[in-house]
């Protein structure tokens, strides 16, 4: 009875609307992002020549995904060996 509780209870929070952006003004930078991304969920701009990758190139790319989880992750990260952020040399 908790768990129903409690689900019921969740489900009522997540679909409350205090959780969307509110309408209002925006810089003209967001209303070119929010109009570029409503042409891509239509599809409008979508490039009409179709775009595969054969067998070798999609085994090459995988290849390349897992060898990238054979690189040990450090535990602390030099914070000097990146370079100078204001003279923009490394």
């Amino acid at each position: 009875m908790k768990t129903k509780s409690l689900m019921i209870l969740c489900m009522t929070c997540l679909s409350s609307t205090a959780w969307a952006i509110e309408p209002g003004p925006s810089s003209a930078a967001q209303q070119g992002t929010e109009s570029w991304m409503q042409l891509q969920i239509r599809g409008v701009v979508a490039s009409t020549n179709l775009q595969t990758a054969s067998a070798a190139e999609r085994e090459l790319a995988m290849q390349r995904w897992l060898n990238s989880f054979t690189y040990p992750i450090p535990e602390f990260f030099d914070q000097d060996k990146g370079g100078d952020i204001s003279s923009g040399t490394k």
